[in-house]
């Protein structure tokens, strides 16, 4: 990507290393995480114990649970009373470079999403992005590193331990910095879902459905961030070089819930899916870099 050019975004918070405690989150919503069906504190916990016990609760061996937790997922949720760790305020130059290239990111999505907001006669609020190290406090409860990425609805601020990004390149094979843009962009349309009420709703229809509906409105609330994240990208062409949307598209591809699952439990089980096969995510994500249009990204309809 040519970022050369591209603001650091000023919504920027650190948290300092240990910051913040050991709560499970009580509501999140969306994220690039861990696990499949789990929630993100209880993904945090099995990763530590698999750890301990092997030098994304109860299954019988640690395989398993690994199996169970692989994947990109997220939360949905309110998320009751919001627990804030100190923050300290960025300025330019303060940050490490992957972090600098994170807030640029960020910058570029403020600029495109306040312009498309603006087409509709709207006014676009951003949301905050929190850097911390291993572990922090969010609006939702705790963040940990094991949770990768996730964005926190109560707080409306994303979240994110920059060594996610290191992991993807060595547990995923995914290269290239057009996949640290997807994984942010796509938070930052988990924040546009929040702004335009579908976070909400899928949230109330959630509490009424079964655990197999409820995953399948997860589904498309996760395809629905894929779009969007395309969206963006189609709207900042200036900042695409060539190979970069096959980079997103491998991202895509290698997080998808067949995949995750068969790589680590040898199985496929499409009704426990919570963000959606590899095809569906190529799918939604090539449907918003080729039309740049956000109301093409209705995964709810049909």
């Amino acid at each position: 990507m040519n970022l050369d050019d591209e603001q650091e975004s000023s919504n920027i918070e650190v948290q300092g290393r240990g910051r913040g405690g050991f709560g499970f989150p009580s509501g999140g919503g969306g994220g690039l995480r861990l696990g499949g069906g789990l929630g993100c504190g209880t993904i945090s916990v099995i990763l530590v114990l698999a750890v301990i016990a092997i030098p994304f609760v109860g299954l019988p061996t640690v395989l398993g649970v690994l199996g169970m937790v692989l994947g990109m997922g997220s939360m949905t949720g309110g998320g009751g009373e919001a627990v804030q760790a100190p923050q300290e305020q960025t300025a330019p130059g303060q940050l490490t470079e992957v972090q600098s290239v994170a807030a640029k990111v960020l910058g570029s999505t403020e600029r495109r999403w306040t312009d498309l907001y603006a087409a509709s006669g709207q006014r676009y609020q951003a949301p905050k992005m929190v850097f911390y190290d291993r572990n922090g406090q969010s609006g939702c409860g705790a963040a940990q590193s094991a949770m990768g990425p996730f964005y926190c609805p109560a707080d409306q601020k994303l979240y994110i331990d920059t060594s996610f990004f290191e992991e993807l390149r060595t547990r995923f094979g995914v290269d290239g910095d057009f996949p640290m843009a997807y994984v942010i962009a796509h938070e930052v349309g988990h924040h546009i879902q929040t702004l335009n009420g579908v976070s909400e709703q899928v949230q109330r229809a959630q509490a009424r459905a079964s655990k197999a509906q409820g995953n399948a409105l997860q589904v498309r609330m996760e395809l629905q961030a894929d779009c969007y994240a395309g969206v963006w990208a189609a709207n900042d062409t200036n900042l695409l070089q060539a190979g970069d949307i096959e980079e997103g598209l491998r991202a895509a591809q290698a997080i998808g819930d067949d995949t995750l699952q068969r790589a680590s439990q040898g199985v496929v089980v499409p009704e426990s899916f919570t963000h959606g096969s590899s095809e569906q995510r190529m799918s939604w994500l090539k449907r918003g870099l080729q039309s740049g249009d956000p109301a093409k990204c209705n995964t709810f309809e049909g």
